[in-house]
């Protein structure tokens, strides 16, 4: 029961972290935006909707795409996320006011890549179902064998490209978030590990077992 209860706090409080991260990004968009959010705001252009709204549904097709690759049925926290994370957003970027100057819009922006990373690897080590495009980055690195901070920023030039195909906005931000979400995220991948761990007790010996 406390190991549940630690886990799954683990895991939405990671959520909240994210969706925070990606409405600060949003706010400081003069400088870009992430690559998702690149891709999410070039399909609300072409077709409407908020980003919120193209990030559950883009998150739906990548959830079906990596169950298929990864041959299992994803986990509960899987569609928890995917359902979750968008409204988030959505929500944060209605909260927060507009940053009125350039130097508040690079300290959203700089502040959103650090909350992203943080919130990704802090739910993600509660075991519970990575998110629609973390599951696809896990797929990447389980059928290439790459690191974890190589398939993702594989990954985020990818979706960026397309997504600035559809019109979404690129900056120089963009090309930084797509090089600074892998390391962030495998060091709070790492930390938050090894976090929960000493909160539920358990012996180093006992975590390489795991």
């Amino acid at each position: 029961m406390r190991e549940n209860l630690l886990r799954w706090s683990f895991f939405l409080i990671g959520l909240i972290i994210l969706g925070l991260g990606v409405a600060l990004t949003i706010k400081g968009q003069r400088f870009g935006v992430g690559s998702w959010d690149v891709l999410h705001i070039g399909l609300s252009k072409q077709f409407g909707l908020t980003i919120g709204s193209w990030s559950i549904i883009a998150g739906l097709v990548i959830v079906i795409i990596s169950a298929l690759g990864m041959r299992e049925f994803p986990k509960i926290g899987t569609f928890i996320n995917m359902a979750t994370v968008g409204l988030f957003i959505d929500f944060f970027n209605w909260i927060i006011p507009d940053p009125t100057t350039l130097q508040w819009q690079l300290s959203a922006f700089i502040l959103g890549i650090a909350f992203m990373g943080i919130g990704g690897g802090v739910y993600i080590a509660a075991e519970l179902g990575a998110g629609p495009r973390d599951s696809l980055m896990l797929l990447i690195v389980s059928k290439t064998k790459l690191s974890i901070q190589v398939a993702r920023t594989f990954m985020e030039v990818t979706v960026a490209v397309i997504g600035y195909f559809l019109g979404g906005p690129i900056g120089v931000g963009t090309v930084f978030m797509a090089l600074a979400l892998g390391p962030i995220m495998q060091v709070a991948i790492s930390q938050s590990v090894k976090t929960l761990h000493l909160a539920l007790g358990i012996e180093p010996e006992e975590r390489s077992a795991r």
